[in-house]
């Protein structure tokens, strides 16, 4: 039977908010300064990611799993989401309040923790992302090939189906591989709900010496991933037919 609207809906949002809760969570544990998993390190970070994208996915199969506005505008053009640009849009909103809630649920985690750390960077570090070396444009190079990466090799490997058929498994490993090969540069966001969602929080939640939440480079983990999935979706129609022989 195919799912409601208002179940996909529900769906995209506790898939998004497990994926941000964990995700979120695994930086908390390596980053913040009274954890004690302080100094756990990228390996950490990626695996603890990819993880947090197996629990997300096995949990919003009612809906494809997408998770990711680059996701679903991916498979959108790409022909793949046949639901419209409605649908697709009540998506990208499932995702953005399902990550808020995540972020949240990682402050509440945390709260102790987040009161007695006194760098702002880490603390907005565990919301967010930002680039080592601030540079705009090629920040934004890094954050498109990097969701051009996820969404295209998603499409190849379920041959346009959703990523929860593909199963949550593989989906992991591709968002490992990309944070292990990819993700220095930027901390690979690959996801505008993964870092706008948490962003806004940061920037509502009463957190002692929060600091600002970095809006001058909110756009670039933005623009950056949509522009990733939709070169994905685009070209993968002419390529993956050559590609399969």
């Amino acid at each position: 039977m195919t799912p409601s609207v208002g179940t996909e809906f529900l769906s995209e949002l506790v898939g998004t908010a497990i994926l941000i809760l964990l995700g979120g969570g695994v930086v908390a544990t390596a980053i913040l300064t009274r954890s004690k998993g302080l100094g756990g390190g990228w390996l950490l970070i990626t695996v603890g990611w990819g993880l947090a994208v197996f629990a997300g996915v096995s949990v919003s199969y009612a809906s494809g799993a997408h998770l990711n506005p680059a996701v679903t505008v991916g498979l959108l053009v790409a022909g793949k989401f046949t639901q419209g640009i409605g649908v697709a849009l009540l998506y990208i909103i499932a995702q953005l309040l399902g990550a808020m809630i995540g972020a949240f649920l990682v402050w509440l985690t945390f709260k102790k923790h987040f009161d007695e750390e006194t760098e702002s960077g880490t603390i907005l570090g565990v919301f967010s992302t930002g680039p080592e070396i601030r540079s705009y444009g090629w920040n934004l190079v890094t954050e498109i090939v990097g969701t051009f990466v996820l969404v295209f090799t998603v499409i190849a490997f379920t041959n346009g189906k959703t990523p929860a058929e593909l199963g949550a498994i593989p989906v992991a490993f591709i968002v490992v591989a990309i944070g292990a090969s990819l993700g220095g540069p930027t901390g690979y966001a690959i996801n505008p709900a993964r870092d706008l969602g948490p962003r806004i929080v940061h920037a509502v939640l009463p957190i002692p010496h929060k600091g600002t939440s970095d809006w001058s480079y909110a756009w670039v983990p933005i623009v950056g991933p949509l522009v990733g999935g939709a070169l994905a979706g685009a070209l993968s129609y002419p390529l993956l037919p050559i590609l399969a022989g």
